[in-house]
């Protein structure tokens, strides 16, 4: 079943909440559902018009600009999940903060971010659930599934466009806890590797460290040592997929239950340790508060789990 508002051509207006966001953007929020795919397909074959001319997936639209969306098949929304699922009801428990605006929310390891790729529903579908009265709720960033921690949810279209400019601007510090294997050399505050992101027809994404790949940089620090493990603070002064994992991996340090990029004796001996999922956390947020215009700064305290990890770490 479509939608059938965009059975036949629609020509949009830009209001002033959508002011400065790229076309590719505008398009996957007014067609939500539709693959990205089939979003640049219609934008290289110019069947989108911007005040009738073709433009590219990253103009930036302004207010005013008319904009020509030809007719696009757009799956039924998916049902929400119950919001009487357990999984769906603790969500609620992990609001780190709110207000008219935004929230931030400690995500869990092993759910998603949102639906797709064989999974039904994800942190967005479930906080959507549970705010059934919230009639914008959109991830301002994403984060692995396997990895926990702050989550940054907009409740407005400004609060998203101003949250993204500052991911933009490299104006918003995120900061993950991660142990990894060996001992981290204090002297390295850094790495600096291009990585290049791999689709593979399952769908799964694989990252590397190749010369034609996009620039990124991690900053590191160390918080604690223990035998043959080290737990240190990761800052990715970029923002590419799977960026900490593959930067650890490529230092020769690993992060500890890692399935894609870890080493497989430290796994086993982690596991050995108790540690069960990816030791990787999204510690805090810091950021400036589009309404307020002061710094707002969100901890996610670190799971039961993996504070049992870190005692078994220093006993042993």
């Amino acid at each position: 079943m479509t939608d059938s508002s965009f059975s036949k051509v629609q020509f949009i207006k830009v209001t002033e909440a959508a002011d400065g966001q790229r076309i590719d953007n505008f398009l996957r929020t007014l067609v939500k559902g539709v693959p990205k795919s089939l979003i640049y397909r219609i934008l290289r074959k110019g069947e989108v018009r911007v005040n009738k001319k073709r433009v590219k997936p990253d103009y930036k639209l302004c207010q005013d600009d008319e904009v020509r969306v030809p007719p696009v098949k757009v799956p039924e929304r998916p049902e929400l999940p119950s919001a009487n699922l357990e999984v769906v009801s603790n969500l609620k428990h992990q609001i780190l903060y709110e207000d008219e605006t935004l929230l931030v929310v400690n995500k869990p390891s092993g759910m998603a971010v949102h639906a797709g790729s064989g999974v039904s529903f994800g942190v967005i579908e479930a906080l959507r659930s549970l705010r059934p009265s919230q009639t914008f709720l959109e991830l301002v960033h994403r984060l692995d599934r396997d990895t926990s921690g702050c989550l940054l949810v907009a409740k407005d279209r400004p609060t998203l466009k101003s949250l993204h400019r500052q991911l933009t601007e490299k104006q918003v510090d995120k900061r993950y806890q991660a142990l990894v294997e060996g001992q981290w050399p204090d002297a390295r505050h850094k790495v600096r590797a291009p990585l290049r992101k791999n689709t593979l027809k399952s769908g799964e994404r694989l990252v590397a460290v190749t010369a034609d790949g996009k620039d990124s940089e991690t900053e590191y620090q160390v918080l604690e040592r223990f035998d043959g493990a080290t737990l240190v603070e990761a800052f990715p002064v970029t923002g590419r997929t799977h960026q900490i994992r593959v930067h650890c991996q490529h230092a020769g340090h690993p992060i500890g239950g890692d399935p894609k990029y870890g080493s497989d004796s430290f796994n086993v001996r982690c596991q050995e340790w108790g540690l069960q999922r990816l030791f990787l956390h999204a510690h805090s947020i810091s950021f400036l508060h589009p309404k307020r215009e002061t710094t707002l700064r969100c901890e996610a305290p670190l799971e039961a789990s993996l504070q049992r990890v870190l005692e078994e770490c220093r006993r042993s």
